[in-house]
């Protein structure tokens, strides 16, 4: 699986500055970027895929347990790069309610809403009675697990509103969306691009890409509805279309923006040839609620 995500690129002469502010301002030495080669990266990104998607088919509880390791991983992703900016979270709190997040929301709304209480709650006690925490540690402490367990439970939401096949298929075609349009960004971005998005955030982007990636998140929405399988008209899945391919960009930039701020290419290294598990979920985390919502919102989930 190929996709438009230019840290995993090269981009040697855009990054090195970042790595060295970075390295600079917390004494600590530039991260290492993920090792592999195009083959390297192709095999683990099947293997990504194929148990994510074995595990949607398996049902909501697989489902919920995977997107919880899922979120575990990038919280402690994301604390580890806000360590680099000497910020230093509560890393038994916020891996907690990253890991919960995803599970609560296999029961009734009320549950998440509770965690999120006592997330709160738990960081602020410890703001109280920790005399050397700063406002910075509780403010990366609250968005770590809210960044990534809360916003990747809409995955286990849409897998859950509608039971057996078409949930689904419903759940894999959104995040297919989500994968479709960065493919599709890379390839045409890589054969016309020349207009850049963000140069100093995320030098490989540029618009004709970004146009590319919303056509190829559209045409997965377009063979959801042609599936007959779910209550909306072709209207709403090119809407949806459009939606999500725009957020999940946004979703990427976000991320993008962290590893700069921090002066790392890739957030971890733990997937061979595409970084670490925030580096794969960079477009999810912002896609899939999107998706969750406008589904909501139009009454079909």
């Amino acid at each position: 699986m190929v996709e438009d995500n230019e840290d995993q690129l090269d981009e040697g002469a855009s990054i090195e500055p970042y790595m060295e502010e970075g390295a600079a301002q917390t004494g600590l030495p530039p991260a290492p970027s993920a090792p592999g080669g195009f083959f390297t990266r192709v095999a683990s990104g099947l293997v990504y895929v194929l148990v994510f998607v074995g595990c949607i088919m398996l049902g909501t509880i697989p489902t919920a347990l995977l997107v919880s390791v899922m979120s575990g991983l990038c919280c402690h992703e994301f604390f580890q790069m806000t360590k680099r900016d000497g910020k230093v979270a509560n890393d038994a709190l916020g891996l907690t309610a990253a890991v919960l997040f995803p599970l609560a929301a296999l029961g009734e709304g009320v549950v998440l809403s509770a965690l999120l209480f006592i997330l709160i709650l738990s960081v602020g006690l410890w703001y109280v009675y920790s005399p050397r925490t700063r406002i910075a540690d509780v403010a990366v402490t609250l968005m770590g697990p809210l960044y990534t367990g809360f916003m990747l439970s809409a995955i286990v939401l849409l897998r859950d509103a509608i039971p057996g096949l078409a949930g689904a298929v419903l759940t894999v075609g959104v995040c297919a969306s989500l994968w479709v349009s960065d493919s599709f960004a890379y390839l045409v971005g890589r054969a016309i691009g020349r207009h850049k998005m963000a140069p100093r955030i995320s030098p490989k982007k540029t618009w004709e890409g970004f146009a590319g990636g919303i056509a190829g998140s559209v045409i997965v929405w377009v063979i959801l509805f042609a599936t007959g399988m779910f209550a909306f008209d072709i209207v709403f899945a090119v809407f949806c279309g459009i939606v999500v391919a725009v957020l999940g960009v946004f979703g990427d930039l976000i991320e993008s923006r962290l590893k700069r701020g921090v002066g790392v290419k890739d957030s971890g290294s733990l997937i061979p040839g595409h970084g670490g598990m925030l580096d794969r979920c960079d477009s999810l985390i912002f896609g899939c609620i999107t998706a969750e919502l406008l589904l909501a919102i139009g009454g079909i989930l």
